[in-house]
């Protein structure tokens, strides 16, 4: 088993129950852990035997394009993607935080997190 970690995924994004957020957008930023069987690719060097972390870049930053108003709708659509796309990850977590949302007060960010397993 390996882990592969993509820290800080930083986007511009338009989610939020509000209306004035869907116009205005604002900044997000994206933690995304996966595990993997690993071992192959740590013998033959090719990108083929691995979980290739540009295609989880992808994925996040095509899923946090699509307008949402929950955070916790768009973690799940990224978790959604990522399991039916790359077979070999075998769990994900993924953390998604506005960055200074408009909640009427000093927050730097609020943030969503969760996980998916693959099932047997």
């Amino acid at each position: 088993m390996g882990i592969i970690k993509l820290h800080t995924i930083t986007v511009y994004a338009f989610h939020g129950c509000l209306e004035e957020e869907g116009k205005i957008g604002s900044e997000y930023s994206i933690d995304l852990t996966v595990k993997g069987n690993l071992k192959k690719s740590a013998t033959t060097d090719l990108l083929k035997d691995t979980i290739d972390y540009v295609h989880l870049n992808k994925i996040v930053k095509e899923e946090m394009a699509v307008r949402a108003k929950l955070l916790e709708h768009v973690a799940q659509r990224i978790l959604d993607r990522i399991f039916i796309e790359i077979s070999m990850v075998n769990k994900a977590t993924v953390c998604v935080s506005k960055v200074n949302p408009p909640i009427g007060g000093n927050v730097a960010k609020v943030s969503v997190k969760m996980s998916k397993k693959r099932k047997a």
